[in-house]
């Protein structure tokens, strides 16, 4: 029997006969909503909203129908100070919003102080009373742990796609296109997860600079797509949410609610600064708004309105769109209490406990700048976690100073960061949106962000990544044949690894962002997928390993790896070995020049056959011994030619290859 389906008290509800609206402020004295012609440009009225109980102040205007353009305003003690920022000069976007009509642009008078700058609707989109569809029959996610996900910018994935037409290039509806479908399952995608679509604004440093936000993360509404993404608003979504589960590919949004774009104290009064910055806003004892975010501001997740808040925004897309569920940025944030993060904060509580989300996919990222901000293993289930530990040590064991004991502990799952539980929620990456690219990690010693316009401050610093051209006799024959060893080596380390993997947007091709790790501001080239310069042949290589990892069950299960038979085995799980095929000894676990390591796996199959996984970090050819077993013969499984030779199989330098283990059929 399907759940109830309890619509959200705000936001501007249709009736038969015109609109109720409806906003919270516990400290506004007086709220209006201003009512706009339809181009979203002139006032047409100003009507008084009224007070009901407990913060709540709304009205019905009559007459209105879908459509209808409108913003809020507010007015009361103005004493930024102590928090309070009220302004009837400053139009302010309805938080409740499900679409509007313009992208947010940054304009100083938004920040002007009270009468000083003048009235902002001119410089404010305008929300608009919509008609939502039908909500979907609740249906089960596609994604399951284990899975695929492929991290993308709509815009930066789709602007430059030979493919799609010109005129939908850089929109959602482009992710819908044949062409994308086909590449997505050719790379087995289990779930595409989508970097931020909820509408967002400039940073207010970026417009002097020429540059632009190209990355979504500096949200103003929470329930509006940004137009420029979506131009078809929320059918446009939910008709790609469908086109791509009917291809077997589920959709993760992205979404921002650890801050929003009204920034600090100098930032821009949008939506919640002006309707009551004290409640939706954490602050300090001294009145100064909290900064865990490292811009500007941080959501008050804890308060009961932020919470309801949120809540009635994941529920939004689950039932109009048919989300397969959500990462959450900073998502520390969601867990703070007055007394730290608690993975019982009434926020993370109530998502796991409502009926309409408790079955979606939750990804945190776990961590924010704030005072025990990194809580990576301290969420609780069913959230997964972005794994930066994971990241780090794979980098560190290929570019040569990590060692083969943290290279296996993350393989198998990073029992060390999720002690107590018997299954890992590890989402496992090399490389993200931020951060160096793939293939600029094998290439760029240091970042190269210049063109951002912060003289190269900007960015991580330390990124464990290195220059296959810095010996000087290396040709660039030489330096290209290297590189593309450590990015089939980076990638198949990858795709051996238990738990989720996440694969972001065209590091299966070898994007370049030219050693710009912090690409945020460049809604250009330098984020926009070349699809006429693809790398092919690693294009191919990941391909073959998703359908590895795919026709061995043992790859993507998600128990953690220990070295015991599971039940009705007669195998361990997993055995590490040396290249002499022997157990490693406990001095070669600790010995930082060892490169070399065999991971060898029960299949899981019914044919009980093993898969030996071979790492050579070294830069030379290794032959490497596999144990025997009556009855089974192996066989090279990626790359398929796989060269035996005398004490094994050769294994070339900076490579992960795979073996598999078969029945032996007749005499060899």
């Amino acid at each position: 029997m399907p759940f109830p389906l309890c619509p959200p008290r705000f936001g501007a509800r249709l009736g038969a006969d015109g609109v109720r609206f409806s906003v919270w402020s516990s400290a506004a004295r007086r709220l209006w909503v201003s009512i706009f012609d339809a181009a979203g440009e002139r006032e047409l009225e100003h009507i008084p909203l009224e007070p009901q109980s407990e913060g709540v102040h709304s009205t019905f205007v009559s007459g209105l129908a879908p459509g209808a353009r409108y913003g809020f305003r507010a007015d009361g003690d103005y004493a930024p100070e102590r928090g309070l920022w009220f302004d009837p000069d400053k139009l302010l976007v309805d938080p409740y919003a499900v679409a509007i009509d313009r992208p947010y642009r940054y304009d100083p008078r938004l920040a002007a102080r009270r009468g000083e700058g003048g009235d902002t609707a001119s410089l404010i989109p305008k929300a608009i009373v919509t008609d939502l569809p039908a909500p979907l029959a609740s249906q089960p996610p596609l994604f399951r742990a284990g899975g695929l996900i492929y991290e993308l910018s709509v815009r930066a994935f789709t602007r430059l796609h030979p493919d799609i037409p010109e005129a939908q290039r850089g929109t959602i509806g482009a992710l819908a296109h044949p062409a994308v479908i086909e590449h997505l399952k050719k790379l087995g995608v289990s779930a595409v997860e989508l970097m931020p679509i909820t509408a967002w604004i400039d940073e207010r440093h970026l417009p002097p600079l020429g540059l632009s936000n190209a990355w979504g993360y500096n949200p103003v509404s929470f329930m509006a797509l940004d137009p420029r993404l979506a131009p078809g608003g929320i059918i446009e979504l939910r008709d790609t949410v469908v086109a791509l589960r009917a291809a077997g590919i589920g959709v993760i949004l992205d979404l921002v609610f650890n801050h929003t774009g009204e920034s600090d104290e100098l930032g821009p009064t949008l939506s919640l600064r002006g309707l009551d910055a004290r409640a939706y806003y954490r602050h300090g004892e001294d009145g100064r708004l909290v900064n865990d975010t490292g811009t500007g501001n941080t959501l008050a997740c804890g308060h009961a309105i932020v919470l309801e808040m949120i809540l009635d925004a994941l529920r939004h897309f689950v039932r109009h769109t048919g989300v397969d569920g959500f990462r959450f940025d900073l998502a520390t944030v969601l867990g703070r209490t007055a007394s730290g993060f608690d993975p019982d904060a009434p926020l993370l509580a109530a998502m796991r406990a409502d009926p309409e989300l408790a079955d979606r996919v939750m990804i945190a990222e776990p961590w924010d700048i704030g005072p025990g901000g990194y809580r990576l293993g301290g969420f609780r289930p069913p959230f997964q976690e972005w794994n930066d530990r994971y990241r780090d040590d794979v980098r560190r064991f290929w570019r040569g100073d990590g060692g083969v004991g943290a290279l296996a502990t993350r393989l198998a799952g990073s029992s060390d960061v999720f002690a107590g539980a018997t299954r890992t929620r590890s989402v496992n990456f090399i490389a993200a949106h931020d951060g160096m690219t793939l293939a600029d990690l094998v290439s760029y010693e240091h970042k190269h962000n210049a063109a951002n316009g912060e003289e190269n401050r900007d960015g991580h610093d330390e990124n464990f990544s290195w220059n296959n051209g810095v010996e000087g006799k290396t040709t660039d024959a030489e330096v290209n044949e290297r590189r593309e060893r450590d990015l089939r080596a980076l990638l198949s380390t990858l795709f051996a690894s238990r738990g989720t993997i996440m694969l972001t947007a065209g590091d299966e091709f070898g994007r370049t962002q030219s050693g710009n790790n912090n690409a945020y501001a460049q809604d250009n080239e330098i984020t926009w997928l070349d699809w006429g310069n693809k790398d092919l042949a690693l294009e191919e290589h990941v391909a073959a390993l998703a359908a590895l990892r795919k026709s061995v069950p043992a790859l993507s299960a998600t128990d953690f790896l220990i070295g015991q038979p599971l039940s009705g085995r007669d195998m361990p799980d997993v055995e590490w070995l040396s290249e002499t095929g022997t157990p490693l000894e406990v001095a070669e676990w600790n010995d930082p020049e060892r490169r070399r390591l065999t991971m060898l796996l029960d299949g899981g199959d019914a044919g009980g056959g093993r898969l030996a996984i071979l790492f050579n970090a070294d830069r030379r050819s290794t032959a490497f011994a596999l144990p025997p077993r009556g009855g089974f013969w192996w066989r090279g499984a990626l790359p398929a030619d796989l060269r035996a030779v005398e004490g094994g199989l050769l294994v070339p330098g900076r490579s992960v290859l795979f073996a598999r283990e078969s029945a032996v059929e007749g005499e060899r």
